[in-house]
């Protein structure tokens, strides 16, 4: 017998490397003679660049940057092993697990550490890109991480505007002649999964502000700022970033890297599962079941996360999808149309979620060991 496990992280508690070690060893102890192949996988978020590093057999880089709150922190990015190639996670630099939740204010947080990781990686000789920009802090229009890399924005006056959501109202004039020349030969893959254009009901603003500490008068300033930003950007680009499907991704890093940068922005599963071969090796090695998961499955799973595009996989090519996940949430079970065959949560018994994340690896190997064994009783039936 033959299994993949194929999983994405458990957001804030588990990477999907250490689910893969945890469900490969419960699945031998389960099954006996079985070949488990293990892919830790990511849809763009948390886990990202562990998953394209260890599947390309890259290398990671360590590097102190700007948090989103000017304070220095230690970020991490990858390197895949086409050594030209970076990934990054904007969480890592920008991300809201970084700030401290009693004070948040999205009108000071910057994105001009994710712009040094970056800024980095090109002084490194890496020119192609795989950003990831869940879970930000900032809803600067990616001012802040343009700023790193070389564009300046001024006032009425010819002053410096530091690149951050309370100042997008006083950017009058944009100018790109001290741009690092490595930045502009680069390209640049988004993952993104969203379609928010920048402003209005459904814009990084209105949508996004407030989970990053945006009070209603925030969000009224933020989101005037985030209109004249773009109007302004619009007319130095020459091209229309305002409405396009993703711009108001992660506080608008979406237009940012869509406008100034040529980025594209794509499904997160879909650049992730090309990065891995992904389709290639399902197709090659005739696996009897593939297990996936995450944190929490309920109706957002359909819409092109990582379960949803296994599932897929799973029916193109008439395998098996077992999902273990941290929880079970409305509408999950709009999956089993696309491919999904069962899905489970690792809670054993009722439990609170801070319980269920402080005891997570056992949960883990209880799930995939007990799965197993009902498997072991199918295959010998079979025989």
């Amino acid at each position: 017998m033959k299994i993949l496990i194929a999983p994405d992280s458990f957001k804030g508690s588990l990477y999907s490397k250490d689910i893969c070690n945890i469900g490969k060893k419960a699945l031998e102890k389960a099954l006996g003679n079985v070949i488990v192949d293990a892919l830790p996988m990511a849809d763009g978020g948390e886990g990202t660049v562990d998953s394209l590093v260890i599947n390309t057999g890259g290398r990671y880089v360590n590097v102190e940057v700007t948090g989103p709150y000017e304070k220095s922190v230690k970020a991490k990015y990858g390197i895949l092993g086409d050594e030209e190639t970076s990934v990054v996670e904007m969480s890592s630099a920008s991300g809201l697990a970084l700030a401290d939740k009693s004070n948040l204010n999205p009108m000071k947080s910057t994105s001009y550490g994710t712009g040094e990781i970056i800024l980095d990686a090109v002084k490194k000789g890496c020119r192609k890109f795989i950003i990831g920009i869940g879970g930000s802090a900032t809803n600067d229009c990616g001012t802040g991480m343009l700023q790193a890399l070389g564009f300046e924005f001024l006032d009425k006056d010819g002053n410096t505007i530091h690149g951050c959501g309370g100042n997008l109202e006083k950017i009058k004039t944009i100018t790109d002649e001290a741009v690092y020349e490595g930045v502009m030969e680069s390209k640049f893959l988004i993952a993104c999964d969203v379609d928010n254009p920048l402003i209005g009901p459904r814009g990084a603003t209105m949508i996004y502000g407030p989970q990053k500490g945006a009070d209603k008068n925030m969000v009224e300033k933020l989101e005037k700022g985030m209109i004249h930003f773009g109007q302004t950007a619009e007319n130095f680009l020459g091209k229309s970033i305002i409405k396009v499907p993703g711009a108001g991704a992660a506080g608008g890093m979406g237009a940012a890297f869509y406008g100034f940068l040529n980025g594209e922005l794509k499904s997160g599963f879909e650049i992730i599962s090309n990065a891995v071969n992904l389709n290639e090796i399902i197709k090659d090695n005739n696996y009897d079941v593939i297990f996936t998961g995450e944190g929490k499955m309920d109706s957002q799973t359909s819409m092109g996360k990582l379960v949803s595009g296994i599932s897929n996989l799973g029916k193109k090519y008439n395998i098996p999808v077992i999902s273990i996940s941290g929880a079970l949430d409305d509408g999950w079970d709009s999956l089993e149309d696309i491919g999904l065959t069962a899905s489970f949560s690792i809670t054993n018994k009722p439990m609170s979620l801070d319980t269920s994340i402080q005891n997570v690896e056992p949960l883990i190997f209880e799930s995939y060991y007990n799965i197993g064994k009902i498997i072991k009783i199918f295959v010998n039936n079979i025989k």
